[in-house]
């Protein structure tokens, strides 16, 4: 009879583990991966990191390229990332020059404004000939392409620094510019641009 009892704990012990393994497969069934029910799948974007992102002192970009040709891959890829850094630092600085007209009594702010926005494009345009690459990666498609990533940085103090001597022989715009005024807007900006991008 004692036999008997124990058997059936037995029994019971084993059919207990069974239905907890059971239960637990049927969990993990439930919790299938996005990339098996939907088909989707998470691609990981190069140069993602918090060292590619502008900062107070840098403004940088990234961007990728795909050719046949390595090399067209390679001019693709700086091409758009130059572009997307043009963007950022025009972007800025249209921020830091509005701010400054409104801070300054000048005769014609309108004026100073558009005349400023052009100029911090042209010099915008010859900086970016003055970039570091700080990152590259390569990829060999499977349909024999080439796909080239690339990240860029340019320090902005020679951005500042090309929009001041700039500015310098220019007379008219000369005559409103406040140096340290601006490079106080300008380093305000930056900070803002850095935050944004958790820094």
């Amino acid at each position: 009879m004692k036999m008997m009892v124990q058997g059936m704990i037995r029994s019971a012990f084993l059919l207990g583990i069974l239905a907890l393994s059971l239960s637990s497969c049927k969990s993990k069934k439930n919790s299938t991966p996005i990339e098996k029910t939907t088909g989707a799948v998470e691609i990981s974007v190069p140069f993602s990191t918090k060292e590619f992102y502008s900062d107070k002192d840098n403004f940088r970009a990234k961007s990728s390229g795909n050719s046949i040709d390595l090399q067209t891959a390679k001019k693709i890829a700086l091409q758009n990332a130059k572009s997307e850094m043009a963007g950022l630092v025009q972007t800025t600085m249209k921020k830091v020059t509005e701010q400054y007209t409104q801070q300054r009594q000048m005769g014609n702010q309108q004026e100073f404004n558009n005349k400023f926005e052009e100029l911090a494009r042209e010099v915008t345009n010859q900086q970016l000939t003055d970039i570091a690459v700080i990152g590259e990666k390569l990829f060999k498609e499977p349909n024999g392409t080439y796909t080239y990533w690339v990240a860029i940085e340019a320090n902005k103090q020679v951005v500042l620094n090309g929009i001041e001597k700039t500015i310098s022989n220019n007379q008219k715009l000369a005559q409103d510019y406040d140096k340290k005024k601006f490079e106080e807007i300008f380093n305000s900006e930056m900070d803002k641009l850095a935050k944004e991008r958790g820094y």
